[in-house]
């Protein structure tokens, strides 16, 4: 394992980077007060990976009432796969919500008087920090491989978001649904990338022109085991996309109601399901 290495981005942002956690960090305010923050999230850096490696084995078990973890970040990753399993009772174990957790652990840095905003982007997994007054714009872009501005939301000081995240079948992860992309805003960045895992795996439809593959048999270190993920979906007739949608819209209205998410967007080949707290509040 390589160690912890960072640079200065040419637009003022950071990159840091150890094993498989790669962040780009920015953040704006009192130039001194947001080196202090950079300075005091590179000195934490190094310990995060380690302490996660060092209880692999529990982070790749599925959340039961018996598991216990100690690393800080491992336990936020337990606080937000649990309701999953408990109040849905399926199968997540605490790795799906490791991205936002390492993200949320490393924003509390700039937490300091003269830092206004931060945010740290864990390959698509976003905790932010917001002082009063201040705001992110953040773009939606549905479809990676022809990638476009399709959207945007703006998370301001005084709403009950501090993370954002992404999942789908094209991402960087498995997925065992059809999702392009579902894209999670919620309480903190742990919840929103746990949240996001999940119901990207619920936007699913069932069709013999999916392929599917055991998730073992795709890498050998996978905490799902057996289980099939979708590794190709070619183009689907539009009942199919509906039924894919309103699978994964069902799961995600269930996600909003018991507070796990603030809102989603679901994307599956050009369609789109958006839920929101205020069409909760319109539903009761």
């Amino acid at each position: 394992m390589n160690g912890a290495v960072r640079a200065r981005l040419s637009d003022g942002r950071w990159h840091f980077q150890h094993g498989p956690i790669d962040l780009v960090i920015g953040a704006d305010g009192d130039s001194a007060a947001v080196a202090a923050s950079v300075e005091a999230c590179w000195q934490a850096f190094p310990d995060v990976l380690p302490l996660l490696v060092r209880e692999l084995a529990q982070l790749r078990s599925p959340c039961t009432p018996a598991l216990r973890l100690s690393g800080p970040v491992a336990r936020e990753m337990l606080r937000a796969c649990r309701p999953f399993a408990q109040d849905f009772g399926l199968f997540v174990t605490p790795m799906a919500a490791v991205a936002g957790a390492v993200a949320d652990h490393l924003i509390s840095h700039f937490a300091r008087p003269g830092v206004t905003r931060a945010y740290i982007n864990n390959g698509g997994d976003i905790a932010l920090y917001l002082t009063a007054g201040a705001s992110f714009d953040i773009g939606l872009v549905a479809d990676i491989d022809a990638p476009r501005l399709d959207g945007g939301v703006r998370v301001e000081a005084a709403d009950a978001v501090r993370g954002v995240a992404t999942s789908g079948w094209r991402g960087r992860s498995f997925s065992l649904g059809i999702a392009d992309r579902v894209t999670v805003l919620a309480a903190d960045a742990a919840a929103a990338d746990a949240a996001a895992t999940m119901i990207a795996n619920h936007v699913d439809v069932d069709s013999p022109l999916i392929r599917r593959a055991p998730a073992n048999s795709l890498r050998d270190d996978t905490d799902l085991g057996d289980r099939l993920v979708t590794v190709h979906v070619p183009p689907l007739v539009p009942a199919l996309v509906r039924e894919a949608l309103d699978r994964g819209a069902s799961f995600a209205r269930a996600c909003l109601e018991r507070g796990l998410i603030r809102g989603a967007l679901l994307t599956v080949q050009g369609a789109s399901r958006i839920l929101t707290e205020h069409e909760i509040e319109a539903l009761a």
